[in-house]
């Protein structure tokens, strides 16, 4: 908090310095700064967007205002404000940073994956961008960049609860199950917590061990029922023990993070099947701004687009996926349904022909742990 306030009169400085010229532009700009130091922000939005119309040149100016919309929530407009100071200002560290957390806030995890990677390279052993920057790519599913990212630091993070948590998951994820319980270790060390029973959890679940994974989730949500991802985990482990629970706790999920990938998929997938058709394109819509290229989340937003006849934009999709995935049964057995809907029958035999084969070489891979979306593959 210190670093940022330091930062934050530091761009006030700045400001100051670039329309001290201008004595009611200064006037003005003293009556945002304060209406902002005392947490009225709706006053301060309003004076530095007047003070903009003045000064448009002056890039901390709307970086300023970047961070009073933050604090009133709305991100994507405190992200076009960044966006511009940064342009002006591209070696300010100060504004990417800020930058990087609106988009991390508004759920738009790629972006900011982007930005954290940035102020990576530009301060390595900064450890709050280097757990940020792990979260996102946990979040993006990119198990292999954030053991890459963190392998190294390991031997000098080893009472860094968070660090441990963070690296553990990703060799979970990634199915090093042993290097994932040498770290698992060292939180269990510490005692009972959410976060050692979440990775307990995942080991278990690596083992289809879903009543054991049940259990520690749930204890996991009696020590900490807010932790990120622990209700999301939980709704995985219920769908693959076939209880009607699941889906609420897919819901809980999104009340403490809207911008949960499972979740969001899981609940459009839901809607989807009740034809809710705008409920299930606005979660899939979520779930696909955190991770862009996740096939299940692809093959779904296709269903919706054949659900809503738009036809050709669902065989776009479908054809992207099974170029890409010429294996993925379930993309082509829904691209077989669409060509016969565009009177392409020819093509849709074809595509038929492949499912039958890949139904013909399947074997037990469905009892597989879904970690990209795989589990709604399977749900329409």
């Amino acid at each position: 908090m210190l670093k940022l306030m330091r930062a934050v009169i530091l761009l006030v400085l700045l400001a100051c310095a670039a329309i001290a010229q201008d004595s009611s532009p200064e006037q003005l700009f003293r009556e945002a700064v304060e209406a902002q130091q005392h947490g009225d922000y709706e006053q301060a939005v309003q004076k530095y967007r007047q003070l903009i119309a003045l000064r448009p040149d002056v890039p901390e100016i709307h970086a300023n205002l970047g961070a009073a919309l933050v604090h009133l929530g709305r991100f994507d407009d405190a992200i076009a404000q960044y966006e511009t100071a940064l342009a002006a200002r591209p070696d300010q560290m100060q504004i990417r940073m800020n930058l990087a957390l609106a988009y991390y806030k508004a759920g738009r995890i790629g972006q900011a994956a982007a930005e954290f990677e940035k102020l990576h390279a530009s301060a390595p052993a900064e450890k709050r961008i280097t757990l940020l920057l792990a979260d996102c790519w946990l979040q993006q599913g990119q198990n292999d960049k954030v053991m890459a990212m963190m392998a190294p630091l390991d031997a000098d993070n080893h009472d860094d609860l968070t660090f441990s948590f963070l690296y553990g998951s990703a060799l979970m994820r990634a199915g090093q199950m042993d290097r994932g319980q040498v770290v698992m270790d060292r939180i269990l060390r510490n005692g009972d917590s959410a976060e050692a029973r979440v990775l307990m959890a995942s080991s278990r679940l690596r083992r289809l061990d879903y009543a054991g994974a049940r259990a520690d989730l749930q204890r996991a949500i009696e020590l900490n029922p807010t932790l990120p991802g622990v209700h999301s985990l939980l709704g995985l482990v219920l769908d693959n023990l076939m209880d009607t629970g699941a889906m609420a706790a897919y819901q809980k999920e999104l009340e403490i993070n809207p911008n949960d990938f499972e979740a969001n998929l899981h609940v459009g997938v839901e809607a989807l099947h009740e034809r809710q058709l705008d409920q299930a394109e606005m979660y899939l819509r979520r779930a696909l701004a955190v991770r862009p290229d996740d096939p299940g989340a692809l093959l779904q937003l296709a269903n919706l687009y054949t659900a809503r006849n738009k036809r050709d934009e669902a065989r776009a999709i479908l054809e992207d996926l099974v170029r890409h995935f010429p294996d993925f049964r379930e993309a082509h057995a829904a691209l077989a349904g669409v060509y016969y809907r565009l009177q392409r029958k020819a093509d849709g035999d074809a595509e038929s022909a492949i499912v039958k084969r890949l139904n013909a070489k399947q074997q037990s891979s469905d009892a597989a742990i879904p970690t990209t979306g795989s589990a709604a593959h399977q749900a329409h």
